[in-house]
């Protein structure tokens, strides 16, 4: 279960990658890596919580109050994304959708590690 927990944890990052890296490569715009990356995120994530939770073996015991500010601010990040996205293909004027999307997403990595 180690290996499938740490494959989680590498998709998690790369997620987290796709979102800040597309935010900071294609500003002003919101596009497809970042949406992908935030669902990546949501999912790994909830995955990671859930075997965390429930394998002894994995010996991790997470911090429930840290995992909800961070599930809600990935929420925020993929509704921002996907939001943004959609109004992009539409044509009309994204606005700050992009700076939302992947200034909370470096909120969340800080949360993630500074949060102890």
């Amino acid at each position: 279960m180690d290996f499938v927990y740490n494959v989680l944890v590498v998709t998690h990052l790369l997620g987290m990658a796709a979102v800040v890296g597309g935010w900071v490569a294609c500003r002003p715009e919101v596009n497809s890596v970042m949406v992908w990356g935030a669902r990546a995120q949501l999912i790994s994530g909830i995955a990671l919580v859930g075997l965390a939770e429930s394998i002894d073996s994995l010996g991790k015991d997470p911090n429930m109050a840290k995992i909800g500010v961070k599930l809600a601010i990935a929420v925020a990040v993929a509704g921002f994304a996907e939001v943004g996205y959609a109004d992009a293909k539409r044509g009309k004027p994204v606005g700050r959708l992009s700076d939302a999307a992947g200034g909370l997403a470096v909120v969340n990595v800080v949360v993630a590690t500074l949060w102890t």
